[in-house]
């Protein structure tokens, strides 16, 4: 799964951290999920997309593969 994580932080100027602490997680988390390592929850994808007001569909998008 692709994910824009990296660009909506850049939009709002805030670090991983800042992210992490609006959504109730660690950055290690957000940075696991900028870099495909991790896929969040429904729930955690949700609170991204919320914080940022855009779509879901903006944020994460399905690769071929998925």
């Amino acid at each position: 799964m692709e994910n824009t994580i990296r660009v909506e932080r850049a939009k709002k100027k805030i670090t991983q951290a800042e992210l992490a602490e609006r959504v109730d997680v660690s950055r290690q988390t957000i940075h696991a999920i900028e870099t495909g390592k991790f896929i969040p929850s429904t729930v955690l994808a949700l609170k991204i997309a919320r914080y940022f007001k855009v779509r879901l569909e903006d944020i994460f998008k399905l690769e071929e593969n998925d």
